[in-house]
């Protein structure tokens, strides 16, 4: 049975073989695709600020693909994938060619070593949340109960601030 998996793709280092890091997102794509998960929606590439030290912006995008692969399997293809174009795992901050995360699998919840999905910071990360808005804005979130749509709302929402006497 297919089931619909939301993958975020990040990164921010040129690579010597795609350019710069919205080719790397462009060829990462691909690279799924001819992996033989189904790309059935995919974000515009947008220029992000990094999380974490001071590094070079991000390019992000999230895609939506079908496949019949359990969402363990779908992790350990990302991997390759990234191993592929020379991710080294290590400083979790760090600068990178390519970052691959598994971030929703329809109303799938899985919590095993290694892979949490729905992705644990999801709902606060608009660098996700957008694109994932642009493609899917009514995916509802399995534990929060809440849509794409909504969650970026809240996320979005000023601050509420109390002065004291």
């Amino acid at each position: 049975m297919s089931a619909t998996i939301h993958i975020a793709l990040g990164s921010n280092r040129v690579h010597s073989r795609h350019g710069a890091p919205s080719a790397v997102i462009r060829a990462a794509i691909a690279a799924i695709a001819d992996a033989g998960l189904l790309v059935v929606a995919q974000s515009a590439i947008r220029a992000t600020p990094p999380l974490g030290p001071r590094q070079r912006r991000f390019a992000n995008a999230v895609i939506a693909v079908t496949t019949d692969l359990r969402p363990q399997a779908v992790l350990a293809l990302l991997q390759g994938i990234e191993a592929a174009f020379g991710r080294r795992r290590g400083r979790r901050w760090g600068p990178r060619v390519l970052d691959l995360d598994l971030i929703a699998a329809g109303a799938t919840v899985v919590r095993a070593r290694g892979l949490t999905v729905p992705h644990v910071e999801l709902a606060h990360r608009d660098f996700v949340l957008a694109p994932l808005v642009e493609i899917d804005g009514g995916w509802r979130h399995p534990l929060l109960h809440l849509t794409a749509r909504q969650l970026r709302a809240r996320l979005l929402q000023p601050k509420c601030t109390t002065e004291g006497p």
